[in-house]
């Protein structure tokens, strides 16, 4: 059955035989998780992918999926969730560190330790609900590693601390991504329309965006962090970070060009046109509402888990 026809119809349950070859590959029985448990988790990795449109693909299958997880991982973010103390113990062995160095990465002064210690916290689960810890793990679906998943949650969080100082700031460009912004005091009689286009057609183009495509771009963009600093958050190359970057503004303009045809009716001049009147004055377009992080937009913490 693919995730297509899951999404259609509700969930009756997995393959037993490909529940136990993943409990068997997560060794999740050494923190004491049963199969049930266990099975629980894998729903709800299914249930999170369909619902950020993975049932986009009629052809992408649920066994496939299941088997690109990292479940060991996702083994022992269920148990920590459980407050199984050995379980919560390796996680500080394995990952608190991770977090210091990824804190240090953003801000060697100090005050990105504090942050760390925040998410920390969260992790563990201090609120508690309904008699439940409410600990941010329950966010992580198993599909990056656990701790690229840890440092994006940091960086993600990073972002919204620091968002509301560029508020109104245009999206730059460097030769293969917008045009290069044309200054005119002749009043553009097409600028409102162009605007609201350009606004909708870049929402939908970076809404659609991987997330970890969309997390580079409000590092580099919004947050100003250099390639390095990227690069140490993300575990990547400098030189990788700069190479997706390139690659995904590419994929913008390409993608924005397309729906202005598609959905506006635009030829290759409207198009060109449309570019040079917004460019040439972006303020209308908010750089945090582009990228997903504009105040007043309640975050899921589930947008955070595959950044």
């Amino acid at each position: 059955m693919s995730l297509y026809n899951l999404h259609m119809h509700a969930p009756s349950g997995l393959d037993p035989s490909v529940v136990a070859r993943l409990f068997e590959r997560s060794q999740a029985g050494r923190w004491g998780l049963s199969v049930e448990r266990f099975q629980a988790v894998l729903d709800a990795s299914v249930a999170h992918a369909i619902a950020g449109g993975a049932a986009g693909n009629p052809g992408t299958d649920i066994e496939r999926h299941l088997s690109s997880l990292h479940v060991e991982d996702m083994a022992l973010a269920a148990a920590c969730i459980d407050g199984h103390e050995p379980a919560w113990e390796h996680f500080v062995a394995e990952h608190r560190a991770l977090l210091h160095r990824a804190a240090d990465a953003i801000d060697s002064s100090g005050g990105g330790r504090d942050l760390a210690d925040s998410v920390y916290a969260e992790l563990f689960g201090l609120e508690i609900r309904d008699g439940k810890r409410q600990s941010l793990f329950r966010y992580f679906h198993g599909r990056s590693k656990l701790a690229t998943w840890l440092r994006a949650v940091l960086a993600q969080r990073h972002i919204d601390r620091v968002r509301g100082t560029k508020r109104q700031d245009p999206l730059p460009d460097d030769g293969d991504s917008l045009a290069a912004p044309v200054r005119s005091t002749t009043p553009d009689p097409e600028r409102e329309r162009f605007t609201e286009a350009m606004r909708g057609a870049l929402t939908a183009t970076i809404a659609a965006l991987a997330p970890r495509d969309r997390l580079r771009l409000g590092c580099y963009y919004a947050q100003d962090l250099k390639l390095a600093a990227i690069g140490r958050l993300l575990g990547e190359h400098e030189a990788t970070v700069s190479r997706h970057l390139a690659r995904t503004r590419r994929e913008i303009r390409a993608a924005v060009e397309e729906r202005l045809r598609a959905e506006h009716g635009m030829d290759a001049h409207a198009i060109e046109e449309c570019f040079q009147s917004v460019t040439g004055d972006a303020g209308a377009l908010d750089l945090d509402e582009l990228l997903g992080t504009a105040p007043g937009r309640k975050k899921d913490a589930s947008d955070r888990s595959e950044r």
